[in-house]
């Protein structure tokens, strides 16, 4: 098997960075509106990779401390907790903060349960492992809170006379809310279910087509992809459930009232 990485040139980047223009004219043709904003995301997204490839590059230089890769996650972590309550069409006061909260206590732990116990480098904190698992988690992680936190809140607004009617026939606050977070729950859940029911079948994912490029063996790409996977779900289910029970304690009163008022 041929091990060696085809390196890709400035040109052959940018000749495939080009077909951008593509989208762009299919949004000029149908009268989209949206080629100013695609051709702005491509910039971005240029621009974006080619500093997070820089800082990795130093990152990934051998003999670097745990740090390092603690304060790099830690900024991810940050960012991912702010982005994924950004749009919300909902709000309420601390929603930002139960987003951080959520998102690093379950992203932390699974990451730190795979460096530990599942793929085991050494040292544990390796940069090439520990940044680019934490990545992916916080990805998908972030996706689930964001829909489950929208879900909830919007749910709540809806159901807002349900809600005090029960409460006001002496419900407590939990048998009232329940409806909502199982429901925020579950759609926070649903897109990474969804992408394991055709994993391998109508998607190749990221991570595993990379190793397959590098000449990773097909079964241990496919291996590592397994993990991956559940990996995902595990923080995804986490993350969702954690920032819904904080926004939960928010917006109920210990004394089981419900607060509509909080939401914005």
């Amino acid at each position: 098997m041929n091990h060696q990485l085809i390196e890709l040139s400035i040109g052959q980047v940018a000749l495939a960075a080009s077909l951008v223009v593509l989208s762009a004219g299919v949004s000029l043709a149908l009268h989209l509106g949206l080629h100013r904003r695609l051709l702005l995301a491509a910039v971005r997204c240029v621009v974006q990779l080619l500093l997070i490839g820089l800082v990795l590059r130093w990152v990934f230089e051998p003999g670097r401390q745990w740090y390092v890769v603690i304060s790099l996650g830690l900024a991810m972590t940050l960012i991912a907790g702010n982005v994924a309550v950004s749009r919300n069409r909902h709000r309420y006061a601390g929603m930002t903060l139960d987003s951080v909260i959520s998102i690093w206590a379950c992203c932390w732990l699974i990451t730190a349960i795979a460096l530990t116990v599942v793929v085991r480098p050494d040292p544990w904190y390796l940069p090439r492992y520990a940044i680019p698992l934490l990545g992916m988690i916080l990805h998908n992680t972030l996706n689930g809170v964001s829909l489950g936190v929208n879900r909830f809140t919007a749910d709540l607004r809806e159901r807002r006379g349900e809600i005090e009617t029960l409460l006001a026939l002496g419900a407590t606050r939990a048998e009232a809310a329940r409806e909502s977070i199982q429901e925020a729950v579950r759609t926070g859940m649903i897109p990474t279910i969804n992408a394991m029911m055709v994993m391998g079948i109508v998607n190749l994912p990221g991570m595993m087509t990379g190793q397959l490029l590098a000449g990773a063996d097909p079964i241990q790409a496919v291996s590592y992809q397994i993990v991956i996977m559940f990996l995902l779900a595990a923080a995804g289910a986490l993350g969702t459930s954690g920032i819904v029970l904080l926004g939960y304690r928010r917006l109920f009163t210990t004394d089981h009232q419900f607060r509509p008022d909080r939401i914005r």
